[in-house]
């Protein structure tokens, strides 16, 4: 069974003209979007920038309307709940957003931020508060005395890691990372990508993981999706995604990856030109094609 499920989501923008306000357009950013995570899998959902894929995230935890589709979670649709209960079922679903430096309130310190959803959904003492926040931030690799500091007196890897203690508060079912090491030093990114690993691991979370970075997605995910145009164009374990690409997209993304072996760079050159060749032909019947089965785990539009 699954634990979330995208059934034919879309989210329209409506532009806004300045005289007397006037809706002037409607632009597509998600159509029709579909995707399954299984209970204690990473799914890496991977595409360019302004594919949809932050939007995808923000609908699922209700930042964003849906214009058409459904979203179950635990079996139950999220938009037919009452404000009641899909606010208790937001409290399984966490999210550690992309900045660390926008993502924190600078005005509070770090036991206010990290206590903020635990006075929204537990009542406990100011003692029973302070020393869950303290254990939190341990579990994070900071120094239990970190509670009285600000924002701004942290590294960026110091703060996305306050950001995960946050999330992992209410102790969710799901967590989703919308690139959550792209803001930050590369010397930073595999800390902070191995410590999410651990977590995962420790607390047996579900893990929706967004990236740009296909490189970041094999050393972590399970599954993969390949997002363009704000639909899913082909799915697959990370075996299925690298050593069986079928989709165009998919194949221009793999090219883009640096080669190391200076022995294969030219043939990898001459193999992306190519590939950017076809994909610059073909890119606009991408979506025209429906989703097929390769095998028992890999799926393509073809």
């Amino acid at each position: 069974m699954s634990l979330l499920q995208l059934r034919d989501v879309s989210v329209h923008y409506t532009k806004t003209g300045s005289f007397f306000k006037r809706k002037s357009a409607v632009i597509p950013v998600i159509a029709q979007l579909s995707l399954e995570l299984r209970p204690g899998e990473i799914y890496g959902l991977v595409g360019e920038s302004g594919c949809g894929k932050s939007t995808a995230a923000k609908a699922i935890i209700g930042l964003h309307q849906l214009s058409a589709g459904q979203i179950f979670f635990n079996g139950e649709d999220l938009s037919q709940l009452t404000r009641k209960a899909r606010k208790q079922q937001m409290k399984e679903i966490q999210m550690i957003f992309q900045d660390p430096y926008s993502s924190l309130n600078p005005r509070k310190n770090v036991w206010n931020i990290i206590a903020e959803p635990l006075r929204n959904f537990e009542k406990l003492s100011k003692a029973d508060e302070l020393k869950k926040v303290q254990k939190l931030l341990q579990r994070v690799g900071l120094n239990e005395e970190s509670v009285y500091q600000y924002p701004h007196q942290f590294s960026g890897g110091q703060r996305q890691r306050i950001g995960i203690a946050r999330a992992m508060a209410l102790q969710p079912q799901l967590l989703i990372a919308d690139e959550p090491v792209s803001a930050l030093d590369v010397s930073v990114q595999a800390q902070v990508l191995n410590f999410m690993k651990e977590i995962q691991e420790e607390f047996r979370l579900t893990m929706l993981f967004i990236s740009h970075d296909l490189g970041v997605v094999r050393h972590l995910c399970d599954r993969i999706g390949i997002m363009y145009r704000g639909s899913v164009v082909e799915e697959g374990t990370v075996e299925d995604i690298f050593r069986r690409p079928q989709h165009l997209y998919t194949k221009r993304l793999l090219a883009a990856m640096p080669e190391m072996d200076p022995e294969k760079r030219q043939h990898k050159i001459k193999q992306r030109l190519q590939i950017n060749e076809e994909f610059d032909r073909l890119a606009d019947t991408f979506l025209d094609a429906e989703l097929q089965q390769i095998s028992d785990t890999h799926w393509a539009r073809l």
